[in-house]
């Protein structure tokens, strides 16, 4: 076969392909985009989108040229959905309902986020459906919550819901210990019954591979007096028996679930011996420490959940942290968007 005929069938292969991975979604309680980000890498088309904080919308503009509209509680948000998508992503907050005594269906979530969900999955009928929460919501009041979900889902909107799993970003190619529930459905006339969810991808990742290539500003450093703080804190938890305290991850380890709030930077500590200017360029109490002690940037907070260099930091550090603590990893989202895809289009 001469080359021309090659490279034609090569093409063709490629565009068949790509018009296989042709599809429409939607991106609730969005935050900075980590849900668009991976079902676009798999050739999806966000048509609709939806993030209330300010902040988060800043970032999200910054990087996909638009801005998500605000409450999804409202009805005017609502009517801004278009009639048809394929799949409905959703990274929605957890809340207790107040189920006791019934049988915990769509009307007893009234009141909470994921009612909101519900609804629009009730209108708009997508072809599959894809849920990410924190892994306590496995055991969220005494279960009550998960089962409420799951009875929402199955029983009062007839999608077919295998059970959920709980997925760690680490097996996915990101050294970053962060274990999240996946939730899948399936609308009743795709006739899908079955769903396997992706397996790990074996690539072995360590902080290194995500560490910053050049020495960082000094203001990432901690004082000496914020180091003493903090192992002093550490002895008297664990003289009582708790293990909470500050950790330091080492280059060939593994990072902790980055989160809002300082204890997800304290619990993601690292050695960097690399910086030789110890003038502080902040408002610190005491000198830079010498033992290379620093807290991990933005840039590795957004590296540990697999977005790409490209992405745009437009806000304050404190934001930043914020943004990526609260987002999805990317690469865990896609591997099971990929197997999502693959049922829906057979």
């Amino acid at each position: 076969m001469n080359r021309n005929r090659k490279q034609q069938m090569k093409s063709k292969i490629q565009n068949r392909l790509d018009s296989k991975k042709n599809f429409t979604f939607i991106d609730l309680f969005a935050g900075i985009g980590g849900f668009r980000i991976a079902l676009q890498n798999i050739g999806g088309q966000c048509v609709f989108s939806s993030e209330w904080d300010a902040k988060a919308q800043e970032t999200y503009k910054a990087n996909f040229g638009s801005v998500p509209f605000g409450d999804i509680t409202l009805e005017e948000t609502k009517e801004k959905i278009p009639d048809e998508f394929d799949v409905l992503c959703a990274g929605f907050p957890c809340q207790a309902f107040s189920i006791a005594g019934r049988r915990g269906g769509f009307y007893d979530t009234r009141g909470t986020l994921f009612f909101e969900v519900a609804e629009i999955i009730r209108r708009k009928q997508p072809k599959a459906i894809f849920l990410e929460n924190v892994k306590g919501l496995v055991n969220h009041d005494r279960g009550r919550t998960l089962t409420t979900i799951l009875n929402v889902l199955r029983e009062d909107l007839g999608y077919f819901v295998p059970e959920p799993q709980v997925i760690n970003a680490k097996d996915f190619g990101v050294p970053q210990n962060r274990e999240r529930i996946f939730i899948v459905g399936f609308h009743p006339d795709t006739k899908i019954k079955e769903f396997f969810y992706p397996k790990p991808s074996n690539k072995k990742v360590v902080f290194s591979d995500v560490k910053e290539k050049s020495v960082v500003s000094s203001k990432y450093y901690l004082s000496e007096q914020y180091i003493s703080t903090l192992r002093k804190h550490k002895i008297r938890h664990e003289s009582k028996g708790n293990g909470f305290g500050y950790e330091i991850i080492s280059d060939d380890g593994i990072a902790n679930a980055i989160v809002v709030g300082g204890m997800g930077r304290e619990r993601n500590l690292i050695i960097d011996n690399r910086l030789t200017d110890y003038q502080p360029v902040t408002n610190i109490k005491g000198a830079i420490n010498k033992e290379g002690i620093r807290k991990m940037t933005p840039r590795e907070w957004a590296r540990l959940q697999g977005f790409p260099e490209s992405f745009v930091i437009p806000v304050a550090d404190t934001h930043a942290y914020k943004q990526f603590g609260n987002s999805v990893a990317v690469p865990a989202i896609q591997a099971t968007a990929e197997k999502i895809i693959e049922k829906i289009e057979g």
